[in-house]
């Protein structure tokens, strides 16, 4: 009798410590499948959301999923990039006048840089050596060495430039002059002008091609998508698009560009050799933004207004579920190795994180008010 009983226990403290083994091979796995798969141990890799409402950025923590810091940077930031080498974020403060630098170790302020009035828009040369800034209250662009952090060029654009874009190769800058209708081309090193083109009217953003031969210009209060031969610093066309764009995201290789827009109600493809749409997609009620994961394979397209992103897979033309994220999405990032997408909701005050395997949303991590601009780093 004693002898079955003793078995009995045994029987039940064996599967006590199966349930109890199984739980922990349980959680070890949810934690791996949620921490990147590229992070060893000891690096770290954190999300910043710049707040234009309270001039702050939120520090989130990727790992742990929770924000760690929220730094104030100045009014109406923007323009927010990481450094392509060192644990640094760059920025900007609109309404201050200036550059700001964050240490991602410490989570502090350690430089600022003043660039000149109504700085919109920042951007790294390739290498990292330098950050370049449009000061659109000015009518300027300056060159900082972000070693030094200070200013080393100035030069002139058209009035009211907007935004400044490296080429890939370094070699200069293209800058649309949105109270101009014009683009400058300007010599990366001596900010020197190359030439003033004329294209549609306020252009915004630019996307120039992998070879630097052509760039694509948007227009805000048009339907017109300008195309720029950089060799010969010409107007090639004016596209004629099915509504206003609000976005541009190139293919890595250079041979589609995807144009979100929330009048046409879907996604405008345009062949990059040819100049011409070569493809529409519907898709929602507002598309505004995205982003492309590395292989090109699969786009994420924002809808501001029906508060969720579309994956869309490249090579077919097909759009999966939508995903439910916070109120009017905008910003959406990938993490390197592409594990998670990050959307920034800029009406709900928060970020949206989605497993990309699964295509699930794991959290919404409170960030501060009217949340705008994404960067992500790992150190």
């Amino acid at each position: 009798m004693t002898e079955k009983i003793i078995r009995k226990m045994l029987d039940h403290w064996r599967m006590i410590f199966l349930f109890v083994l199984l739980g922990a091979l349980g959680v070890r796995e949810v934690a791996l499948e949620l921490r990147p798969s590229f992070l060893r141990p000891g690096l770290h890799l954190f999300a910043y959301v710049g707040n234009t409402g309270d001039g702050t950025v939120s520090a989130i923590d990727l790992v742990s999923l929770s924000p760690v810091a929220t730094i104030p940077v100045g009014a109406r930031p923007t323009g927010i990039r990481a450094h392509p080498s060192r644990p640094e974020i760059w920025g900007l403060s609109s309404a201050g006048g200036y550059a700001w630098v964050l240490d991602a170790m410490t989570n502090r302020i350690v430089a600022h840089i003043p660039v000149g009035a109504a700085p919109y828009a920042l951007d790294f040369s390739p290498d990292g050596s330098r950050a370049y800034v449009s000061a659109s209250g000015e009518n300027g662009i300056v060159a900082i060495d972000t070693s030094t952090r200070q200013v080393v060029a100035r030069g002139q654009a058209g009035r009211r430039p907007w935004i400044a874009r490296v080429s890939p190769s370094g070699k200069f800058l293209v800058v649309s002059n949105r109270d101009e209708g014009t683009v400058s081309v300007l010599d990366a090193k001596s900010l020197d002008s190359l030439g003033s083109i004329p294209v549609a009217a306020e252009p915004e953003q630019i996307a120039i091609l992998p070879d630097d031969s052509k760039a694509f210009i948007t227009s805000a209060s048009t339907n017109q998508l300008s195309v720029v031969d950089l060799k010969t610093r010409e107007l090639v066309t004016k596209l004629v698009l099915g509504g206003t764009p609000s976005g541009l995201i190139l293919k890595p290789d250079g041979g589609e560009l995807y144009v979100p827009s929330g009048d046409a109600h879907g996604l405008i493809i345009v062949n990059t050799s040819t100049n011409e749409v070569g493809d529409f997609m519907l898709l929602g009620m507002s598309p505004t933004s995205g982003t492309m994961t590395p292989d090109g394979q699969t786009l994420y397209i924002s809808d501001s207004v029906a508060n969720h992103v579309v994956p869309v897979a490249i090579d077919t033309r097909q759009a999966a579920s939508a995903i439910q994220v916070g109120q009017s999405p905008r910003t959406c990032g990938l993490t390197p190795g592409g594990d998670m997408l990050l959307v920034v909701n800029s009406a709900s005050n928060d970020m949206a994180v989605i497993r990309a395997k699964t295509l699930g949303l794991i959290t919404l991590i409170p960030v501060g008010s009217d949340p705008r601009d994404l960067a992500m780093k790992v150190f």
